[in-house]
């Protein structure tokens, strides 16, 4: 016969900062989980819960509060990770091995959560701030109700600032792949489903930061191995004719009409040759002769007949630009991450452009200062792991960002990374004046070089391909609409940091925000070393709004 015993329940308020493991008690640190901030933002925090019963248990949960109509509250869950880093690591990731991770987030549609017996779960706790919510003090209490009596509860304070969050200025894109969203959801690319799923997918992509779109105008040269292909998805509508090309740009305009209904301010269109040294056309179809074929591709050079194809499609690309009001807010890539072995494929290609692009930016991420010399792209966008080398050479305006390659050092989003390596990011762009940000995989559901398509709740690293993290930052719910991650909602919060500590060097100067930021820090502050507890971050940001709040009321 069991012995029986009495039944406990335990809570513990947490910062969004820390990832909850079921078989690893987390620690409550009282100086991270002070929360303040301001209107136009979402604050973020966690409340951790576990029980000692034999068998596991459903139950409700209620939030207690004034302002209980803006908080959000959506469980932690696991996902599987089979690669979890690139091999070589240094002293700031979690953990290195396989095994469940804390990532997705999931709201939770009947008011019930389960308590796993002897694990520890965890949910996230968003606060939506709106100059609805008048400035001052204000109690959040999570309850875990079961049969109508209150098992356990969490309390904690949050500081409304009485001042709008400024809009957020620096450029951010992650790159969008439509064709993943068709292939998971079993949808015709560009259907009237597929057009409706994209929506719920751009509002939250606006939502989140993001605000500068890649425009599909063929089918993305880019995550594929040589002669490999990946679902067609192309908004440019071609057609040949007695040898002559002419364009349609209907679905091209549909798709620029969503962007601005969602938000969207800035556009880059997809690259116009093959990743890694522009040797190759993108593929193109068209319809000749009434059929639909395949004009251009790996099976076509960079330089030839795709020359004139370019040469009668990018006047009339320039011309919908100029006519749909965006050409002054769009940008162009050539070639992803070419090296110094591509530089004369990327230098024909580039030169066979002609002067069609004059008055636009081109702009492609790359690995080398070396590369860049030579003139071939106006903005370069290196790694954060080699952006110094650009900076101390004078580069001002200057664009970065992270991938699978960046995983040293460096501010990333592994899921074995803490989530203080995320946040940190949004300090380091404010200090070195960033002016745009990009990632490769906002929802990339593929393998690695698109072999085949996965299922992201079940594979989180493209097949093996990639450390489980950087393909992809929203899940595919069941109902069209992503769900979010962890990831996605730090990230979030390093871009309301940036955006915070604009409007104080507006309110002071810039000299002044800096003293805050390294006041404390026994080195200055780069894309390399910096502080990496979760305290540095809390505490200066809440710092950074208590600052805010004292010089916006004394003006």
């Amino acid at each position: 016969m069991r012995e029986k015993r009495e039944v406990k329940y335990q809570m513990k308020v947490l910062s969004s900062l820390v990832k909850v493991f079921p078989d690893e008690e987390p620690v409550y640190r009282p100086e991270c989980v002070k929360l303040s901030g301001l209107w136009d933002e979402t604050v973020s925090y966690q409340v951790a819960y576990t029980g000692n019963h034999f068998l596991r248990e459903r139950v409700d949960v209620k939030v207690v509060s004034p302002i209980a109509e803006y908080v959000r509250v959506r469980t932690v869950e696991q996902v599987p990770v089979g690669r979890a880093t690139n091999g070589i690591v240094d002293d700031n990731y979690l953990k290195t091995t396989s095994g469940l991770y804390p990532d997705l987030l999931k709201d939770i549609k009947d008011g019930k959560v389960i308590i796993r017996s002897h694990q520890w779960s965890c949910l996230w706790i968003d606060v939506k701030l709106t100059d609805e919510i008048p400035a001052g003090d204000y109690e959040i209490e999570i309850q875990l109700v079961k049969d109508d009596a209150v098992i356990c509860s969490a309390k904690r304070k949050i500081t409304v600032i009485g001042v709008h969050l400024p809009k957020q200025k620096i450029m951010h894109t992650e790159w969008f792949h439509a064709d993943c969203l068709a292939d998971y959801y079993h949808v015709d690319v560009f259907s009237e489903k597929h057009w409706e799923i994209l929506e719920n997918y751009f509002h939250e992509y606006v939502d989140r930061g993001c605000n500068m779109m890649m425009v599909p105008l063929f089918t993305y040269p880019l995550d594929m191995e040589v002669g490999n292909d990946r679902t067609t998805t192309q908004l440019i509508e071609v057609e040949v004719k007695n040898g002559e090309y002419h364009f349609g740009f209907d679905k091209m305009k549909r798709w620029v009409d969503l962007c601005k209904k969602c938000g969207i301010e800035y556009y880059e269109m997809s690259h116009l040759f093959s990743q890694w040294g522009a040797k190759y056309a993108p593929k193109v179809m068209a319809l000749v002769d009434g059929k639909e074929e395949r004009i251009f591709g790996w099976h076509t050079p960079a330089v030839g007949e795709y020359t004139r194809f370019l040469q009668a499609f990018l006047p009339r690309l320039v011309e919908k630009l100029k006519e749909w009001g965006i050409a002054e807010v769009t940008y162009f890539h050539i070639s992803d991450e070419p090296r110094e072995e591509h530089l004369e494929t990327f230098k024909a290609a580039k030169e066979s452009l002609g002067n069609m692009l004059d008055g636009f930016h081109t702009f492609d991420a790359l690995s080398s200062y070396e590369f860049y010399k030579h003139g071939l792209i106006s903005k370069p966008i290196p790694g954060n792991n080699e952006i110094e080398e650009f900076l101390e050479h004078g580069l001002t305006d200057m664009w970065t960002y992270y991938c699978t390659g960046q995983f040293y050092e460096v501010s990333n989003r592994f899921m074995s990374m803490p989530s203080a390596r995320n946040r940190i990011y949004g300090i380091q762009l404010y200090k070195y004046d960033i002016i745009g940000i990009l990632h490769w995989g906002y929802n990339f559901y593929n393998s690695q070089h698109s072999y085949e398509h996965i299922n992201p709740y079940q594979v989180t690293d493209a097949s093996n391909g990639f450390p489980a993290g950087d393909p992809f930052l929203v899940y595919p719910g069941a109902d069209g609409h992503p769900e979010e991650s962890i990831r996605m909602m730090v990230h979030y919060e390093a871009l309301t940091d940036l955006r915070a500590l604009e409007l104080l060097e507006s309110l002071t100067s810039k000299e002044y925000v800096m003293e805050l930021i390294e006041e404390d820090l026994d080195e200055p502050l780069t894309f390399k070393r910096y502080p990496k507890s979760d305290m540095y971050l809390i505490a200066l940001r809440n710092k950074v709004n208590k600052e805010i709040a004292r010089l916006s009321s004394a003006s």
